[in-house]
């Protein structure tokens, strides 16, 4: 059925998107977006955060243009907010860093997930977020898997559920509408949708033993988890042809609502993503994408960072329910979703717009950061795991004796990881810091506890300096990723032919893959996993090679 594009239509249409903006300030494009399209979701990206007076600045600016445009409800404010490495609100002057999913899960104890997690919430609720893109209830089954890895909670399904339905639950609890992604499932491949499309070859009833298994348990939990997230793969022995799964009714409609009884609101992932907006992909283009994730029974349409692909999309969409190519119908019964994830998260004008000191806002939010910090750290002691070589720790350095401390030079791991700013990179792709800040961060660390340290960035088209490792008395060499950059392995085995007898600690700091089926190793060296490369991770590290603390962390994968 055609529609009449008038001012109520376009206010119906503007709820299914959400769209990000740029800058620390409200920025005109998305004034242009609330007041003229009437936009209804907005989320906030790690380019926007500056420090958390600021956010709840921007937050309470972005809810009065709202009202100020005649909104009938407040705006939902979304980020992706998992923790770990996936952490667009952490920074010293914002939000807490907390560990991430594998390291979470690593810790054995889904109640500190539950804590974590209501921690969070607290501070993106004191700043006016009310929708968080988490938890990942992916299961990481293929271990070359570029886009999630320590993203996910492991590689069983029963360990993903857990800890995924604490996250969610502790973010609920605090009045946090949490996102269930990347259903049906993005951890058994090893293609990065950011880039190009996944296939992914499974049937019905292998998705069912494996990668549904989480979001059945979320779609089903108390509360059933406010949202959901669908991804960019395709699956071709579900839906009969390579139709991303964010675009195909087969899984939307038919698999999650229809099979699987979800009820709650359904949001794309990105769809500026390569494997939806790239046609050299195979990808239908970004506007076109919003129209037939809408078409495929999504609720919202999310484009995190191009005005004209804002405005396009919104415009392809108007033409469709014009036309009747979209059931403005059907519009109208997804909308009802919206508004009532929006009654539950976002409240009314005055939950949004409430009015406290800056002095008040100040000393509560210290008060929470100083709790949140004491459990992020708590959190992180918990999280490390030594994977062999226990009864060599704590590593002892002589007095002026050399401690030799390698890391990777900088690569990029995936879209969703990597600084959005560029600040890695310069504009002709150029390392602006080949360390990496929280390697820097490391290297800190270590120097307190060491009298000569030098730290020494390697690469894959450097060779070994055996004068450098003549004088050493210990080292402590990261990984990143060795799995799969497999240089790193080879610049390693280089070393250890070098250093002879000295102590060795091995770091995997990112997935816990790096040595696998490695067992020469094990007489030699100590093999200690951080799970991520954060500063805080990496402090817990520091403390157990250095200080004597106890890791408590377990192995929460088959490597």
């Amino acid at each position: 059925m055609m529609a009449v594009l008038s001012d109520e239509v376009k206010r119906e249409i503007g709820q299914h998107f959400v769209f990000g903006f740029h800058g620390h300030q409200v920025s005109e494009d998305i004034k242009t977006l609330i007041r003229d399209y009437y936009l209804g979701n907005v989320i906030l990206m790690k380019r926007n955060v500056l420090d958390a007076k600021q956010v709840r600045n921007i937050v309470r600016e972005l809810q009065s243009i709202a009202k100020e445009s005649g909104h009938e409800k407040p705006l939902l404010i979304g980020i992706d907010q998992e923790n770990g490495l996936v952490s667009a609100f952490s920074s010293p002057t914002a939000g807490t860093q907390f560990p991430g999913a594998m390291a979470l899960a690593a810790t054995g104890n889904p109640d500190i997930a539950y804590q974590v997690s209501a921690a969070t919430a607290k501070e993106l609720k004191m700043v006016g977020i009310n929708w968080v893109y988490s938890p990942v209830a992916d299961v990481n089954s293929d271990s070359r898997n570029p886009v999630i890895g320590v993203r996910s909670y492991g590689d069983e399904s029963k360990e993903v559920t857990r800890y995924a339905s604490s996250v969610a639950r502790g973010l609920t609890s605090c009045g946090i509408a949490p996102s269930a992604k990347h259903f049906p499932g993005h951890g058994d491949t090893y293609v990065d949708s950011h880039l190009a499309l996944p296939v992914i070859r499974k049937t019905r009833s292998q998705l069912e033993a494996t990668e549904l298994v989480p979001f059945n348990a979320l779609i089903h939990g108390t509360p059933p988890i406010a949202s959901v997230m669908i991804g960019h793969m395709a699956l071709p022995d579900l839906t009969g042809d390579n139709t991303p799964a964010s675009l195909c009714p087969k899984i939307t409609n038919e698999l999650l609502r229809n099979q699987m009884g979800y009820d709650g609101v359904v949001v794309t992932d990105c769809l500026e993503m390569d494997a939806i907006a790239e046609p050299l992909q195979g990808g239908c283009g970004v506007e076109e994408g919003a129209l037939r994730s809408l078409l495929a029974g999504a609720d919202v349409a999310m484009v995190c960072h191009t005005f004209e692909r804002h405005v396009g999309s919104i415009n392809r969409v108007y033409a469709a329910v014009e036309n009747g190519e979209l059931p403005y119908g059907e519009l109208v019964t997804s909308g009802r979703r919206i508004a009532k994830m929006k009654d539950e998260f976002a409240g009314n004008w005055g939950d949004v717009l409430v009015r406290e000191t800056e002095e008040t806002f100040q000393k509560e939010w210290n008060e929470l950061k100083k709790m949140n910090m004491e459990l992020s750290r708590t959190a992180y002691q918990k999280s490390l795991a030594v994977v062999w070589g226990t009864e060599k720790l704590p590593l002892k350095v002589e007095k002026k004796k050399k401690l030799l401390l390698f890391t990777p030079t900088m690569e990029s791991l995936n879209r969703a990881v990597d600084d959005p700013e560029g600040v890695l990179r310069d504009r002709l792709g150029r390392l602006r810091n080949t360390a990496g800040a929280s390697y820097l961060g490391l290297a800190s660390e270590v120097q307190k506890r060491v009298t000569t340290m030098r730290h020494i960035v390697y690469s894959s088209h450097e060779d070994v300096d055996k004068n450098i490792i003549s004088d050493a008395r210990a080292i402590v060499f990261v990984l990143r990723n060795a799995d799969r950059s497999i240089w790193q392995k080879h610049y390693l085995r280089k070393v250890l032919t070098q250093s002879k007898d000295i102590p060795v600690i091995l770091l995997a700091s990112c997935g816990p893959y790096d040595l696998a089926g490695a067992e020469d190793l094990h007489e030699k060296t100590v093999f200690i996993a951080t799970f991520e490369f954060t500063r805080n991770a990496f402090e817990a590290f520091v403390e157990v090679a250095f200080d004597g603390n106890e890791a408590q962390g377990c192995m929460p994968v088959s490597i």
